[in-house]
């Protein structure tokens, strides 16, 4: 009952933030349940500043129902089907990753940015948008603000690649699959790939929207090498500023651990669609309804007085994913 009494009214203002921005997300998927969700919740709070009541479970929806949301995700995860159908596509994933985290370092300290922004924007264009900064986030420490320009920023460029990439990919002569696998490495949010692949379709009538998901969840594995790393060097980082021992237990993202065991049980016990498909959309709204709760946590204004740097940092991880996905598959003579 006190759980209740402190974050009901909250969590019930997240929950009514989440239902139209999940069905808005349905019929926009370019856009997303996701960015709907935190622009609605900015407006409400730039309207209504003052939310005594509901303010313990908008905090606990961003935090603990975002990270619910990342253990869900795994139910989605066949490790066996992901490895061998999304193998090819390997030596271009770890390629773009490394070039986008690459270029947010060096841009964080060319630019002197803030360093949990530089790391959301960096992670969440190099892996999976969305999802990415999700798992990042609680494991960094970032608070709502940061998470919502960096959402933000991976949602600019989701949308022009979404509408771009089919017909640079035409331009460019690229073969169904080599589109597939484009479209699987160079886009950010598991949505903008779906809308990109489904133009392509449309458009050659082809399927590539399989293969194109299929390398977009073998770049989402990518999420438990760099959240753990993340945390161990926050572990490092905070015990040198101390001065002692450092709880391992308040920062180490144990949730991550179980979106790993949520992927080893789907996969030894190959769970069927009508059991992981429900626990994978289920996810899907845990998500937009932390997303609410961010942007109810968020000053619009001063999230777009803030927000040049942080979007050339974007753009910059965008350009150079793009390119060095090219420049693999030509070399791998995938086009």
């Amino acid at each position: 009952m006190n759980f209740l009494r402190k974050n009901g009214w909250g969590i019930l203002l997240c929950l009514v933030v989440a239902i139209p921005c999940w069905f808005l997300g349905r019929l926009v998927p370019v856009v997303g349940g996701p960015v709907f969700a935190i622009i609605i919740g900015m407006i409400i709070t730039l309207l209504f500043k003052d939310k005594p009541h509901t303010q313990g479970g908008i905090n606990f929806t961003s935090k603990k129902i975002l990270q619910f949301a990342v253990v869900l995700l795994g139910f989605g995860m066949n490790l066996t089907d992901i490895l061998q159908k999304g193998q090819q596509s390997l030596p271009i994933i770890i390629s773009t990753i490394a070039t986008s985290l690459l270029i947010a370092f060096a841009l964080y300290k060319a630019l002197k940015m803030p360093g949990k922004i530089s790391t959301l924007i960096g992670v969440g264009s190099s892996i999976c948008g969305g999802s990415a900064i999700a798992a990042t986030a609680p494991v960094i420490g970032a608070n709502d603000e940061e998470i919502a320009q960096s959402i933000s920023v991976i949602f600019l460029f989701n949308v022009i690649a979404a509408l771009i990439f089919p017909t640079l990919g035409g331009m460019l002569g690229l073969s169904n699959e080599g589109f597939g696998l484009f479209a699987g490495t160079a886009v950010n949010d598991t949505s903008s790939v779906t809308a990109a692949a489904a133009a392509w379709d449309g458009i050659h009538h082809s399927n590539t929207l399989d293969s194109a998901t299929i390398v977009k969840l073998t770049r989402t594995l990518a999420i438990i090498p760099i959240t753990l790393a993340l945390a161990f060097y926050r572990t490092k980082k905070e015990q040198s500023r101390e001065g002692s021992r450092v709880s391992v237990k308040k920062i180490f993202p144990f949730f991550v651990l179980f979106f790993v065991l949520a992927s080893v049980v789907t996969t030894v016990f190959n769970l069927p669609a009508a059991v992981t498909t429900p626990l994978k959309e289920l996810s899907k709204f845990c998500i937009v309804m932390a997303m609410a709760a961010i942007g109810l946590n968020t000053d619009i204004v001063k999230l777009v007085k803030s927000g040049g740097k942080p979007i050339f940092m974007g753009l910059c991880c965008w350009i150079g994913i793009a390119g060095v996905s090219l420049l693999m598959q030509h070399l791998l003579g995938i086009w």
